[in-house]
């Protein structure tokens, strides 16, 4: 009798338990902004290119040269790094992705690249779009959170 009775109070704990665990409000994750790696705040140089390939190959989706391009525009605008064309001359490297489902800007320690792993990465429908591009916004508004500390 005492096994029945302990099962059944450990089991409505349980359910308990989950519901309250299922019942708590949750951040969308469109709206979180991982924050900038503090190993890349003394970056000066920036090398913007597509997972497809640079802006100059021919084969690039229209795409993804236009997010390259956008890119560019917004980190020129926003004067904290200065745009290069060759991989080898960047500190960080940032690669695009422009998809109609979704566009993708992720940032990568430019020594040791492509073979590394992304540092810090923001996935959007629409994010780098020509004129308005939030991704770029986010990346800034990470990048200054960072350098605040």
């Amino acid at each position: 009798m005492k096994n029945k009775i302990i099962s059944r109070t450990a089991f409505v704990v349980f359910l308990m338990a989950a519901t309250m665990a299922m019942a708590t409000p949750k951040t969308p994750q469109a709206q979180l902004t991982p924050a900038f790696p503090g190993t890349l705040v003394n970056a000066r140089y920036v090398y913007v290119t597509s997972y497809d390939g640079d802006q100059f190959d021919p084969n690039l989706l229209p795409e993804d040269r236009q997010a390259i391009s956008t890119v560019q525009d917004g980190m020129q605008k926003w004067g904290k790094f200065i745009v290069v064309y060759e991989p080898w001359q960047a500190d960080i490297v940032l690669m695009v992705t422009s998809r109609p489902s979704e566009d993708v800007l992720a940032v990568y320690d430019a020594h040791g690249w492509p073979g590394n792993q992304y540092l810090w990465r923001m996935m959007r429908r629409s994010g780098l779009q020509q004129g308005e591009s939030p991704l770029v916004t986010k990346l800034e508004t990470a990048f200054d959170k960072a350098t605040a500390k």
